[in-house]
């Protein structure tokens, strides 16, 4: 394999078939079914097996968590993972904490109230759930909870940050890679360029920066 040296960085040839694997872990890990179909077509790949099982169901899922509607994204990860919410209580509270934030959002305080009380409020016994609970709840005190200091809970970021966890936990009851190759090889690459820098010093390299690095 040829080897170029570049800024005391090795840069080495990748062969395109391992590309494109890493391009389809990204796609299947993110549900992107359509897109996945074309990809395969367009390069000639193997269907791998096993890996469109269950996309459909956890991209149906994901919708569901990410629109609002918690309760039916529950409902179909219970079917697609029997045990995983039961073992898994922090995906479970978090998922819970969506569909009273949509309430919230909806102004239908007295259900919220109702709901917390009888699903949230039995993890308050573990003392790791209970600031998040006050948090949870304080957002019943104000009349325009978006402008609240618990805003961010209403957030998309929150409900993306929760149905992210929610994926990889699916994916990894089905002893399949929590993280796609493409974030785990970006996680990788960072953390050794980062340690390069590091070594090498400041005044030879400067500290790395992916963001900096996606635009050069």
């Amino acid at each position: 394999m040829k080897m170029v040296y570049v800024d005391c960085y090795v840069i080495l040839a990748i062969n395109d078939n391992d590309i494109h694997n890493i391009v389809l872990s990204y796609l299947v890990h993110n549900c992107y079914k359509e897109t996945v179909d074309s990809f395969i077509s367009c390069t000639g790949m193997k269907q791998p097996a096993n890996c469109l099982e269950d996309m459909e169901m956890r991209k149906r899922i994901l919708h569901f968590a990410l629109e609002g509607n918690a309760l039916k994204a529950i409902e179909l990860t219970e079917e697609l993972a029997q045990d995983l919410l039961e073992k898994n209580k922090d995906l479970h509270f978090d998922l819970l904490s969506l569909h009273f934030v949509e309430l919230v959002c909806s102004r239908k305080c007295t259900e919220a109230l109702e709901f917390a009380q009888t699903k949230l409020t039995p993890f308050g016994k573990v003392q790791k759930y209970v600031e998040k609970l006050e948090d949870f709840m304080a957002l019943l005190a104000y009349e325009e909870p978006e402008k609240s200091p618990m805003f961010h809970l209403l957030s998309l970021e929150y409900r993306q940050h929760v149905a992210d966890n929610l994926n990889r936990a699916i994916l990894a009851h089905a002893e399949r890679p929590r993280y796609a190759a493409m974030e785990r090889l970006i996680q990788q690459t960072t953390a050794v360029r980062q340690c390069l820098s590091q070594e090498l010093g400041k005044d030879v390299h400067p500290p790395f920066s992916l963001k900096d690095f996606m635009k050069s």
